[in-house]
């Protein structure tokens, strides 16, 4: 069974990582912890602006108005691809 832990758990577990003088790996595995989940946690904690937007709730928007350029040598229209992720992209074409 799964252990969910709280960021705080986490950040300990870093912690403990880092004072053990062990690699990530072996402390996961003396640890009995996913590696994967022990590394995205890490990489969560030491930049906290990688996670502000995801799973809390709100949306997040990114001013594209710039893209639409005032040159009408650069040529009507744009196109933007998302990666959502799983191989799944969503893409936005206009044309003139």
């Amino acid at each position: 069974m799964r252990k969910h832990r709280t960021p705080e758990q986490w950040q300990t577990l870093v912690d403990q990582q880092c004072a053990s003088g062990l690699s990530a790996s072996q402390f996961c595995k003396q640890e009995n912890i996913g590696y994967a989940s022990f590394c995205n946690w890490r990489k969560r904690l030491a930049d906290p602006s990688l996670d502000d937007s995801a799973g809390s709730g709100e949306a997040s928007f990114l001013d594209l108005s710039s893209l639409m350029g005032t040159s009408q040598s650069s040529g009507p229209g744009w196109n933007i691809v998302l990666s959502l992720g799983n191989g799944v992209e969503l893409r936005l074409s206009q044309n003139g």
